[in-house]
């Protein structure tokens, strides 16, 4: 979904990813940018809202308690963003249903996938959850002992282990840019050179799902066969 390129069109920021992936650091980077060229940002940050107990933790929560608490935080999003504020969500946010629910109920919603492999999670985690998961210590831990189900559709996906933070924000910033959230001359001035939109990648056509061919009616036999047999039925009836 296209934006609209006004300084007062608010929007939704949407990481995802792993605990440790990076989602926080690229988060508040972004919204030390956006605010440069004046634009007003709220950075909600899932370790913050746990921190001021407004959140009990998804890791220890069942798959039901992380939909609900994942789609209150798309409620405050929904808010922000129809307000002029470019909210931007750093939650880890495992499923995918609760993700696309934000995504239909703000509208103007841009995903991105922070995405790290395990083993360099493993290696920067300062706290040990990892090893403390895969010790079985942590039965609801997302990654190691509750799945994590990873964006199909990401507007943008970083890769925190190949890139700097500066790297990935760019990366962010350009499909602002080409979506139509953010106006040239804003890009330009957060990155320091020259920004272009470019165009979007056209849409494939869908093919009718095979089910649909199976069902469509079949033509019907024609008039005169029918007439045909009718007259050899009578011939009979006669003999």
């Amino acid at each position: 979904m296209a934006g609209v390129t006004t300084d007062k069109a608010g929007f939704t920021l949407w990481l995802t990813g792993m605990r440790g992936a990076g989602k926080s650091t690229l988060a508040g980077f972004l919204g030390q940018r956006l605010r440069s060229v004046g634009r007003q940002v709220e950075v909600l940050d899932e370790n913050e809202l746990e921190k001021s107990n407004l959140s009990s933790g998804v890791d220890v929560l069942t798959k039901e308690a992380r939909h609900g608490e994942v789609r209150r935080l798309g409620y405050i999003a929904k808010l922000l963003t129809r307000n002029n504020v470019i909210a931007i969500s750093a939650a880890l946010s495992p499923d995918r249903e609760p993700r696309e629910h934000n995504r239909k109920e703000i509208g103007r919603f841009v995903e991105v996938f922070v995405d790290c492999p395990v083993e360099q999670l493993i290696a920067r985690d300062g706290k040990g959850l990892y090893k403390k998961a895969l010790a079985g210590e942590l039965p609801n831990f997302t990654g190691i002992t509750a799945p994590y189900e990873p964006p199909v559709n990401a507007e943008v996906t970083v890769r925190t282990h190949e890139e700097s933070v500066e790297q990935s924000a760019n990366r962010v910033f350009q499909t602002l840019l080409d979506l139509g959230y953010l106006r040239p001359a804003e890009v330009s001035a957060i990155v320091g050179q020259r920004a272009r939109r470019r165009p979007l990648p056209a849409k494939r056509p869908q093919r009718p799902a095979r089910a649909a061919r199976r069902s469509a009616p079949q033509p019907r036999r024609s008039a005169p066969r029918k007439a045909v047999r009718t007259a050899k039925s009578a011939r009979r009836a006669r003999r």
